[in-house]
């Protein structure tokens, strides 16, 4: 008998069908769970965490990328661009809200949908990527790292969980060097 291996696709969705909605929101609550969701440290309300999710596909400045393992939604990622207006910061982008439920994690979800959103932001443009993290993502971290982000500052109050403060950290990675 041969041992499966899994496979993992990384999607951008425009529309989210209810199945998917379903999974991913079940994700994300793994996630929140095990103490990595992307700000909240409760799960919000089954209809909040669906407004939140159709509202991403409907903000311009936003690419909502979803990582699935053996078909099913295992995690997510949002590539952030400043908004018009910013001329100045129009070649950086932003991380955010990225996260791997438990029982996918290890599988390569998360490195596939940093990677995938890298080349999302090539292709829009985007010549710098920034995230942050908290200090206790350990895993995410090494990611990261193993990614080519180079830390760049430490955030000693960056989160406050259950009344005690938790360090986070600044990453940027150069995706498209200066033309010399």
């Amino acid at each position: 008998m041969t041992a499966q291996t899994a496979t993992v696709s990384i999607e951008q969705p425009t529309e989210l069908s209810s199945r998917d909605l379903d999974e991913l929101c079940q994700a994300a609550v793994a996630a929140i769970a095990d103490g990595g969701g992307f700000g909240w440290l409760q799960p919000p309300s089954r209809d909040v965490f669906e407004r939140y999710w159709k509202g991403v596909l409907l903000v311009p400045e936003r690419k909502l990328l979803i990582g699935r393992l053996d078909g099913v939604i295992a995690g997510a990622a949002t590539l952030v661009r400043p908004s018009k207006n910013n001329e100045a910061q129009a070649h950086v982008g932003q991380i955010a809200g990225s996260f791997v439920a438990p029982w996918a994690r290890g599988h390569g979800v998360g490195r596939g949908l940093t990677r995938r959103l890298e080349q999302v932001a090539r292709e829009m443009g985007i010549r710098v990527l920034n995230l942050d993290v908290r200090a206790t993502q350990a895993a995410a971290i090494q990611m990261y790292e193993g990614l080519g982000y180079e830390k760049w500052a430490t955030h000693p109050r960056y989160a406050l969980v259950s009344g005690t403060y938790v360090p986070g950290f600044y990453y940027t990675k150069t995706l498209v060097e200066d033309p010399q």
